[in-house]
């Protein structure tokens, strides 16, 4: 997991991570399956701003405009969970250490969505498909994880787990990084102040380079923004109904 060169501070450093047998959903969750827990007073719809562009609307495009929390009781309608980082990535990466779900070569339109204003039905860039099958582990949407983005996680003693710090211990690494004025690790946006999210997989507004397996970001779980969705994870306990989840093995 990590890198050791490349992308920013917080991909690094490269380090095996040893994980359990789980399941991870083929697809991004769909606004017809969300509209599903929506009908069955479970979750609530996703943002307004949303629901009023067309282009994020379609049954088959991967729901948006939903928080952390939403995310979460979605997933847990479904008798799933969220996707921890390690997990995320282990779909992506293999045991290859693969810079993008295919393999080496740069993303381009046949193997994914990226570089443009909106996303697209899930599903429909096989070309794209990571080591275990799965459709969209890069571009389209952003996916929120479980856990809280930590800049150190991989320095601390959770990392052969693939384990951030607690709260507490993220919050003294955020007031460090301000004290000694650094700067964050995505892009333009400021060191948080919170504890705020993970999210993996890079989205339809991105280049091509924040597309890599490696790349760390991060928002407040209340975000409910065009571009950041889901797709559910769950232990390995028993056979993933057919369609719904593809095993991502449990090697490191």
């Amino acid at each position: 997991m990590g890198a050791d060169t490349g992308g920013q501070e917080d991909e690094h450093p490269a380090h095996t991570v040893t994980l359990g047998a789980f399941w991870l959903d083929v697809t991004e969750v769909t606004n017809a399956k969300w509209d599903e827990c929506v009908s069955a007073n479970v979750c609530r719809p996703k943002s307004a701003a949303v629901r009023a562009r067309p282009e994020f609307n379609g049954p088959d495009l991967p729901v948006s405009g939903v928080s952390w929390d939403d995310a979460r009781t979605y997933c847990t309608w479904r008798s799933k969970r969220l996707p921890r980082e390690a997990e995320f990535e282990k779909a992506v990466r293999s045991t290859d250490e693969r810079t993008y779900p295919w393999g080496g070569d740069r993303p381009t339109r046949a193997r994914t969505v990226f570089a443009q204003s909106h996303p697209e039905a899930v599903g429909t860039h096989p070309a794209g498909r990571g080591p275990y099958g799965h459709d969209d582990l890069a571009g389209n949407v952003w996916e929120w994880m479980e856990d809280e983005y930590d800049p150190w996680a991989y320095r601390r003693r959770g990392a052969a787990e693939g384990s951030p710090g607690t709260c507490d211990e993220i919050r003294s690494t955020l007031d460090d990084l301000r004290r000694t004025g650094r700067r964050g690790f995505t892009g333009s946006n400021p060191i948080p102040t919170e504890c705020e999210h993970s999210i993996r997989g890079g989205a339809y507004n991105y280049d091509a380079f924040g597309l890599r397996a490696t790349n760390r970001v991060h928002h407040p779980g209340r975000y409910r923004i065009p571009m950041l969705g889901l797709r559910c994870a769950k232990d390995a306990v028993k056979a993933a109904p057919p369609g719904e989840a593809r095993d991502a093995g449990d090697a490191p």
